[in-house]
């Protein structure tokens, strides 16, 4: 077997080079029970949370980097979208207080409209879009999936014709809910000093 091994160099070749891939396999099945790495759990539940806006409004690139951040320790209110049920959901789950939105205030939600007759087809918003809410084709008109839109607004920005637009979204019974009510401190203040003059000049 080996003097026929040794008179065809082409069988010997084959031969080696089988050798070398299963070694190199077994190499690498090792290595990746060896050295593989379990995502996080808690970042996990944390992205479950998230609204998937992907809108980076809170200053990552998407809903799974800001989950790691907050997993790491960063803070749960920098979330416009999600607004204060959402960092109500995030204090529950981490054992921490739940803090005011980081922002002037929430948001209003609202959905972005295309006007279709300014619409020149540049596709730019199409690909702004992180949730592919806008239909539309090269040199074609674009229009919104209202139900889809998430209203970050990174289409507005990049259109360069300026037919793109948030409207907020009408109240329906869907829609509705109650609004936060007010701390316990700020109504017993009120209750002190139901006029704003009062006390000024004390």
């Amino acid at each position: 077997m080996l003097e026929l091994i040794a008179q065809q160099p082409l069988i010997a070749s084959l031969i080696a080079l089988v050798s070398m891939g299963l070694i190199f396999g077994a190499l690498l099945g090792y290595a990746s029970v060896k050295f593989k790495t379990e995502g996080d759990p808690i970042a996990d539940q944390v992205e479950e949370l998230l609204p998937q806006t992907q809108c980076g409004q809170c200053g990552y690139p998407g809903c799974r980097p800001y989950a790691e951040a907050i997993a790491g320790g960063d803070d749960i209110n920098k979330c416009p979208p999600g607004g204060e049920a959402t960092i109500a959901a995030l204090a529950d789950l981490l054992g921490v207080e739940a803090k005011p939105l980081d922002a002037a205030e929430e948001s209003v939600p609202s959905v972005a409209y295309i006007r279709e007759e300014e619409c020149i087809g540049c596709t730019k918003c199409i690909q702004a879009c992180p949730v592919d809410a806008i239909l539309g084709a090269a040199k074609h008109m674009h229009t919104v999936i209202a139900s889809e839109c998430t209203g970050c607004d990174l289409c507005v920005e990049p259109c360069p014709v300026d037919c793109i637009e948030m409207r907020p979204i009408e109240t329906t019974l869907q829609s509705w809910h109650w609004q936060k009510p007010p701390a316990a401190e700020d109504v017993i203040a009120s209750d002190r000093h139901p006029n704003p003059s009062v006390g000024a000049g004390a």
